[in-house]
């Protein structure tokens, strides 16, 4: 398939609205496109390269070569090229690298220069999320939307279940399951500003879970074979020797528990995000690492064991099992509460104890792998939001050659697009200061005046004291009082809340007054 046919699909993506346009028109290129090709295909629809990290800067495309006339760049040949250049490494790579950017966008044409620049940085505007491209392969194959949708949770991607689709039909589809050692895309929790509007959605009775403030992992063993992934699903097994060691100590031959690591101090409570982040995000000096700073893993769900999957039974039944399986020590503190008031009274609990909060989970509802579910719901004692940054100031003062004021957005769940909410250079330590201007430098794609524009690829987690009306963002709604609580490594892009979920639990008041 030409490129141009993605391209020229993109720009028809970002002219509509239209949830069923935008499936049409996605199905449309699904129906051309070759099983081989399809897995690309699918990622470039949705928004992304197939290689996650290419090492491609915003210097590299800073200045475009002059575009081809005609289009004979296809997409095979874009995804072989992105993949050479995510292997360059070593002296001379970032010459090597630029130079093959070059190459690569000297035969697009321009009507396709737009389209690579977006992919290459996750900038690309046409509205086409994940959910709506498994809505245009299941009419595109003819099959149902559930099934692709629960295929892609097995097989811990969109394009993985594109695979099967392509290549076997419904039936190999269909015959997709859970296996150990596979991630699988994890439940999620929404959120409600207090008890009584947490229990309106999950139901009493609830199991309120304390809400640990760690790394969220699903802990795979397959006999004497233990796998660690954490919720974006990537693999850091080496990085947790503690945790592996827990999951073979348990008697049982293949399981898949949900659950989180954190640290603990000496006096029980529970240690600072940063510690545990700082653990599962390196890979350096492990051994000693695990010696001078253990993390412990608490589990909260159980997917399947001995050969037996648990995801389509209520919570209640998952527990029961599990309760058998892993020992008391080994799972998260939680209540059964038949009342808003003992939902109270254990939130206020654990918040004294040290914890972030808790989740109220309904007891009948299945594990609703992939997807933020009203089953569970997350309770904070503040209003705190996880928001993509798209661009950064240079400070002054103190902070100058710094860069300090984040420009924060949620995604607009309807056009995919991301929404500014406002800005913030608050609650940055020295520290972070240093490894944010680091980080974002190197996610750079272009300058204006004293501001540096970013690959949206960083997550930070944001606590405000609500919302205000706003007609200087496009959200309509703006931060009160933002500041940093701190960067969430462990979470992508699209992990992050979305303006309507900001919405749903800011507290809209007054008039805009400026942040930052």
């Amino acid at each position: 398939m030409l490129l141009g046919r993605l391209a020229e699909t993109s720009v028809a993506l970002s002219a509509t609205r239209s949830r069923l346009a935008k499936r049409d028109l996605i199905a449309a290129v699904l129906r051309e496109t070759a099983a081989e090709e399809v897995e690309t295909v699918v990622c470039y629809l949705a928004g992304s390269l197939r290689q996650r990290r290419t090492g491609v800067g915003g210097r590299s495309l800073s200045e475009l070569p002059p575009p081809a006339a005609s289009p004979t760049l296809t997409v095979a040949e874009v995804d072989a090229a992105f993949g050479r250049i995510a292997a360059l490494g070593g002296a001379g790579s970032s010459a090597a690298r630029a130079a093959a950017v070059a190459e690569l966008f000297a035969r697009a044409t321009a009507a396709e220069q737009p389209f690579l620049r977006g992919l290459a940085f996750g900038e690309l505007r046409q509205g086409a999320l994940e959910a709506q491209v498994q809505e245009g392969l299941a009419v595109a194959y003819e099959v149902p939307v559930a099934t692709v949708r629960r295929a892609a949770m097995l097989l811990s991607s969109t394009t993985a279940a594109a695979r099967v689709l392509a290549g076997g039909g419904v039936g190999a589809l269909e015959d997709v399951g859970l296996e150990p050692g596979v991630a699988v895309q994890p439940m999620l929790a929404s959120a409600a500003p207090d008890p009584g509007a947490a229990v309106l959605r999950s139901g009493l009775p609830a199991v309120v879970d304390h809400k640990l403030d760690g790394i969220r992992v699903q802990v795979h063993r397959r006999h004497d074979r233990v796998w660690v992934f954490t919720r974006s699903l990537d693999d850091i097994t080496s990085r947790l020797p503690e945790v592996v060691a827990v999951a073979r100590a348990l008697p049982h031959h293949t399981l898949v528990l949900d659950g989180e690591v954190l640290a603990l101090a000496e006096d029980g409570r529970p240690e600072a995000f940063q510690v545990v982040a700082s653990r599962t995000m390196r890979s350096a000096e492990v051994p000693s690492a695990a010696r001078t700073r253990p993390l412990r893993v608490f589990f909260f769900d159980l997917l399947h064991v001995d050969g037996r999957d648990l995801l389509d039974v209520g919570l209640r039944e998952r527990l029961q099992v599990m309760a058998e399986v892993v020992p008391p020590e080994l799972t998260v503190r939680r209540e059964v509460c038949e009342t808003e008031e003992e939902v109270a009274a254990v939130f206020v609990d654990a918040v004294g104890r040290g914890y972030e909060g808790v989740v109220v989970k309904n007891l009948t509802a299945p594990y609703a792998a992939g997807r933020r579910d009203s089953a569970w719901v997350k309770l904070k004692p503040r209003h705190t939001f996880d928001l993509v940054v798209t661009a950064v100031e240079w400070g002054h003062g103190r902070r100058q050659g710094l860069l300090s004021n984040l420009h924060l957005a949620a995604r607009d769940p309807e056009t995919g697009s991301l929404v500014m909410l406002g800005k913030t250079f608050k609650g940055l330590t020295d520290e972070t200061l240093a490894w944010q201007t680091e980080q974002l430098l190197a996610r750079e794609t272009r300058r204006t005046r004293g501001t540096v524009h970013v690959r949206p690829e960083l997550v930070v987690e944001i606590a405000c004291d609500g919302l205000q009306t706003s007609t200087r963002y496009p959200g309509g709604v703006t931060l009160r009082f933002a500041r940093v609580l701190r960067y969430r490594p462990d979470k992508r892009a699209a992990d992050a809340d979305t303006l309507a979920t900001v919405k749903a639990l800011g507290i809209v008041a007054g008039a805009e007054t400026a942040l930052g």
